[in-house]
């Protein structure tokens, strides 16, 4: 989170397979203006309501209770535009390429956002999805987080890991 303190400041928020909502919050409490949190599991969307109240954040949060493809489509359909979004995915699936191919086609992320997935390090995703483009990973043991840029640009030629936010 250190890494998107500096964008964080009014910016909006898509935290995705948010369980007990973290990243969200922790988002929230650095200075973005809303987020918008996508859990389907009841057990981590009581937990999720249950932190919102006690933080008192509720009125800069929207709890979507369902899976992550149907809460796109809606967002998609809203017109929602997103500075920030962040996906943690279960491991054993392939639901974070799906999920970051649509938000790359759904013009969901901002000119400009960071998009960020976290994932196995021996399984990363795609290089680019729609307008995203990887530039930049962070290892942490066997977890890594991949960063995205939204823009129009060509992502294969522009993709360059090693680059700073």
């Amino acid at each position: 989170m250190d890494t998107l303190t500096p964008r964080l400041p009014g910016a909006h928020v898509l935290d995705l397979f948010a369980g007990a909502g973290g990243v969200g919050l922790e988002a929230l409490s650095r200075g973005a203006a809303h987020t918008t949190f996508v859990e389907r599991d009841r057990r981590a969307l009581a937990a999720l309501r249950d932190n919102l109240a006690a933080l008192g954040v509720h009125v800069r949060a929207r709890v979507l209770g369902e899976d992550v493809e149907r809460a796109l489509d809606r967002l998609v359909r809203e017109g929602a535009r997103f500075d920030v979004v962040f996906l943690d995915p279960p491991y054993e699936s392939d639901l974070g390429d799906a999920a970051l191919e649509r938000v790359g086609a759904g013009r969901l992320a901002a000119t400009g956002a960071v998009v960020i997935a976290q994932h196995l390090t021996k399984r990363a995703p795609v290089v680019s999805a729609g307008a995203l483009a990887a530039f930049r990973t962070r290892r942490f043991g066997e977890t890594t987080l991949t960063f995205f840029r939204s823009g129009d640009y060509d992502a294969a030629s522009r993709a360059d890991p090693s680059e700073r936010i």
